[in-house]
């Protein structure tokens, strides 16, 4: 059984309809992998076994009879604790929340369910997805090391093959940090592009919620059953869903690949822009044509992506802040009280510049189909680490480290997959990510998926 949680959905779906294997043996499985795990990852903040089996079990009769809903009926996945399940508590990782109980599902919940998926449980994320650290949760390739966040939970389950799918959100990078770090597939979809629907807030304009995965194709099957237009979301964008998965193996040959002169490898480990610079010589290789691009407004990006965040992280939390501050931990609280000090003009300031991105950007996308770059600048660090040194002395606090590559597609709304590309000669996972244009998940999706089939990356498993 061990080696069906080695598979990805696509297989394990195979040999689910062909009754090889049943949702059930599978769920016992997978639940069997993540019990014996947790001791050393913490990766859940609730498991939910009996309903799992539950769902397992009406998977396995709805297959006998010949109704099979699709790719994932039967198949165990896992949320982020960011996004309610009816009856279950979303506690957001965090003592303020400890008394929560949902009382509907949220609106990837029910998509999911509506797939035949089975539920297993909700994973850590940093308190209130407000770090890139997840500290309750250990990275599965080195234990000593942080699992990135906020999805911290949701990268290490699918990394140490607990669960074949975690949904995560990204605000600054927060599937694709944890995705780079523990070596799994991360999606953030166009903004809009899948509901956020009984997910709570970090950055309301910023927010994206998508799948880590083992490989490109699970991430395209999850889309397919995630994207679409929903009312409840007021920034769900009621745009035609294309078809995930048929394109998906169609290569880039004649693709015009962007590769930044500016900013993306800039103050970058120098074996992750190793990796990173043999993946795009690959695609090269493929038949993509290679184009040099200068990133518009890059010295802005952080301004704006903190600009942005931080007052309407503030404004959401505004009530709780002033009823529990004392239950928050201390890194989310400071930057809590830091957001209500930003004055309304700045804030506004940053709206009217993250426009002018936006339209550089869209500019930059007429010459090109896709920009590629690392993922992150640094493989994991370790989780006491509070600053990273580059080579020529200059010392950076590990949030930027982690954000400031990330955030140029949470500024624009732009999609973005991070894709597992090597790992450090200590063992870390190192990646490297598409940024598409608008709504074009179907093509970075098919450009990551021409690396994939050409390496084994994906294929590798953490020690234990």
């Amino acid at each position: 059984m061990n080696e069906l949680l080695d598979l990805g959905i696509g297989e394990v779906a195979s040999k689910l309809t062909g009754k090889e294997v049943s949702p059930v043996e599978l769920t016992n499985a997978a639940l069997e992998r993540i019990e014996s795990l947790e001791p050393k990852l913490n990766a859940y903040a609730t498991l939910c076994a009996e309903p799992a089996l539950a769902a397992a079990r009406e998977a396995e009769r709805e297959i006998a009879e010949g109704r099979h809903r699709g790719e994932l009926h039967g198949v165990p996945v896992a949320l982020k604790d960011l996004y309610d399940m009816a009856g279950l508590p979303t506690t957001c990782s965090s003592r303020v929340r400890h008394d929560h109980l949902a009382d509907r599902d949220s609106a990837c919940a029910e998509r999911l369910k509506a797939a035949g998926a089975v539920l297993v449980g909700k994973t850590h994320t940093h308190e209130f997805a407000y770090g890139i650290m997840t500290p309750t949760t250990a990275n599965p390739w080195n234990l000593e090391h942080m699992p990135g966040g906020s999805s911290g939970g949701s990268g290490a389950t699918v990394a140490s093959r607990g669960c074949f799918m975690a949904m995560g959100s990204d605000t600054g990078g927060s599937i694709r940090i944890p995705a780079a770090v523990c070596g799994t597939v991360g999606l953030k979809p166009t903004f809009g592009r899948v509901s956020r629907a009984g997910v709570a807030s970090l950055s309301w304009s910023l927010d994206h919620v998508g799948p880590l995965t083992r490989t490109v194709k699970d991430a395209a099957i999850c889309l397919k059953w995630l994207a679409g237009y929903d009312p409840r979301d007021p920034g769900s964008a009621d745009e035609p869903v294309d078809d995930y998965l048929s394109g998906l193996e169609g290569g880039v040959k004649g693709l015009r690949i962007g590769v930044p002169a500016n900013y993306f490898f800039d103050h970058v480990d120098g074996e992750v822009e190793a990796a990173v610079r043999s993946a795009i010589a690959e695609l090269e290789s493929q038949g993509a044509e290679l184009r040099e691009v200068t990133i518009p407004h890059a010295a802005q990006i952080m301004a704006v992506e903190f600009g942005l965040c931080l007052p309407e992280a503030s404004a959401y939390h505004r009530a709780m802040l002033r009823e529990r501050a004392d239950l928050y931990e201390d890194d989310v609280r400071t930057f809590l009280e830091a957001g209500e000090l930003i004055p309304a003009t700045d804030y506004i300031t940053a709206l009217r510049v993250r426009q002018t991105m936006k339209r550089a950007w869209q500019s930059m996308y007429e010459e090109i189909d896709a920009v590629i770059g690392p993922a992150v600048a640094s493989p994991a660090t370790r989780r006491d680490q509070p600053t990273v040194t580059w080579p020529d002395g200059t010392e950076e606090p590990v949030t930027p480290v982690f954000v400031r590559l990330s955030a140029p597609a949470n500024v624009t709304g732009l999609p973005s997959v991070a894709v597992p590309c090597g790992f450090t000669e200590g063992g870390l996972p190192i990646a490297f990510q598409v940024i598409g244009s608008p709504f074009g998940e179907a093509r970075i999706l098919r450009i990551a998926r021409a690396y994939e089939a050409a390496t084994d990356w994906h294929t590798r498993t953490p020690p234990g």
